[in-house]
């Protein structure tokens, strides 16, 4: 039996080893087989197209236009200042922070009984004055009548004398007649010179009061003008701020008060580097009267006015660099001084430019155009401006070339492509493209044949490319995914 047993087990090892080397000698052959018969030809490759969007280049005259901040200023502003100091007796009802006042309203009044006793003073100064000058008038006539008198005396005293000197000729009268009436003479004469002096010195006393009365005016115009100056009146309808005066505060003079800010004559002044600067001249190197559009960005809702360039400042400012322009304001209702806004401001129109948006453009001043075989070129153009989402370009043989729209970076020169043209005036559409029956019936086979899409993005694909106008972002998502 322990015979039979090992014989029975020798003869099964045999055939299992048999067997292996059997199995081993038909994969050999196998191999062998394979690589004789093995096809030394590549596989064909297949090209990849990749379908992208397109808009033709259309050449226009644009607007552009250059975005700056700036701050709303008021072009009427008045520092309300006491002239003299005083104590505060009265406050207008709106003399506070914020209050509306109208034009030539008493805001503030001091105490005027200091200014009306110097008033009161002047005046009757000034009456002391006229009647000085009354009196030195009457003077003055009485010392021309007093001349007048002298000289008739001293010119009848000439005749005594001549007719004395005429008797001594003949031998009728006397030496002590003719030394008497030449004696008398003189006297006349000496009087006549004391008057003269007595005239000088009333015309002097006129001259005098004449002026004293000038000076009386003066001090009676400076007395009135400081007790006006005692009521505080708002010059222009306006609005107060910086208020820092309560009723019953002594003031000093020359303390500010308050400031008077015309709320209706706003401007904005907003600066700009030196080649935005250069944009804006005429011709004649003259800042032009351009249009501006103010916005102010509040929660909800936004603030815009209107307006125009009116002037730039005279210098470029301390430790400042390009230029500081100023723009009125037509009518900026919600807009206070101090606000810190955006300031468009439009240049002058460029002709011959294409507007395309800012995705056409890479780093190198290249853009992708359609060529023969629906493969891409590059085309070199020059950036004449950019415009938020969009440039402005320029470039030899750019006019009606399809450029493509959202390049990526498996876009190049020579890779063919699926063209989805989109129009140039799409608007707020921009981006669409329409589809044909059998586009639409493929690219949702594709979408419904997608295993890795989750069913409810499914549904909104499929209800986006059921719609008469589907974007292009989704098409392209789809034929990329599918390999083109």
């Amino acid at each position: 039996m322990r015979f039979l047993r090992q014989s029975l087990v020798g003869v099964f090892l045999a055939s299992l080893t048999l067997a292996l080397l059997f199995v081993a000698v038909q994969m050999i052959v196998g191999a062998v087989q394979e690589v004789l018969n093995r096809d030394e030809d590549p596989p064909e490759a297949r090209e990849r197209v990749f379908a992208v969007s397109v808009r033709p280049a259309e050449p226009e005259t644009v607007t552009p236009y250059l975005d700056a901040f700036g701050e709303v200023q008021s072009r009427r502003r008045l520092e309300l200042r006491a002239a003299l100091g005083g104590r505060v007796v009265a406050l207008a009802d709106d003399f506070e922070d914020g209050g509306f006042v109208s034009a030539d309203e008493v805001l503030v009044e001091l105490d005027p009984a200091d200014a009306q006793s110097a008033l009161d003073r002047a005046k009757s100064d000034l009456l002391d004055a006229q009647f000085e000058e009354r009196d030195a008038e009457r003077s003055l006539l009485l010392a021309q009548d007093e001349l007048n008198s002298a000289e008739a005396q001293a010119d009848l005293r000439g005749r005594a004398l001549q007719r004395q000197q005429d008797l001594q000729s003949r031998g009728v009268g006397t030496p002590a007649a003719v030394e008497e009436a030449e004696l008398a003479k003189a006297v006349a004469e000496q009087a006549v010179l004391a008057r003269r002096i007595a005239l000088a010195q009333a015309e002097s006393r006129v001259d005098q009061a004449t002026t004293l009365l000038a000076r009386a005016r003066i001090a009676l115009e400076a007395a009135e003008r400081d007790l006006n100056d005692m009521t505080i009146r708002a010059r222009f309808a306006g609005t107060l701020t910086d208020v820092t005066l309560v009723e019953g505060r002594l003031v000093a003079a020359n303390e500010k008060l308050a400031e008077l800010v015309d709320p209706h004559a706003l401007e904005v002044a907003f600066r700009v580097s030196t080649a935005q600067f250069v944009r804006l001249l005429d011709g004649q190197g003259d800042l032009i009267n351009a249009p501006v559009t103010v916005s102010l960005e509040v929660t909800g809702t936004d603030l815009t006015a209107t307006g125009r360039i009116s002037r730039d400042s005279g210098s470029a400012g301390e430790g400042q660099t390009g230029r500081l322009i100023y723009a009125r304001l037509d009518d900026a209702p919600g807009f206070k001084p101090g606000d810190f806004v955006t300031v468009s401001v439009q240049e002058q129109p460029l002709d011959n430019v294409v507007r395309l948006p800012s995705s056409v453009l890479d780093a190198v001043g290249t853009v992708l155009v359609l060529g023969a075989d629906d493969r891409l070129e590059a085309l070199p153009v020059q950036l004449i401006r950019r415009q938020g989402d969009e440039v402005l370009l320029r470039g030899q043989g750019l006019a009606g070339r399809e450029v493509v729209i959202g390049r990526t970076p498996l876009l190049g020169a020579g890779v063919r492509v699926r063209p989805l043209r989109v129009e140039a005036n799409a608007g707020a559409e921009a981006g669409m493209v329409e589809l044909s029956d059998e586009q639409r019936a493929d690219l949702m086979a594709r979408v419904k044949a997608s295993d890795g899409v989750p069913q409810d993005e499914k549904a909104r694909m499929l209800g986006q490319l059921e719609e008469a106008r589907v974007p292009a972002s989704l098409v392209r998502r789809i034929e990329n995914r599918a390999g083109g």
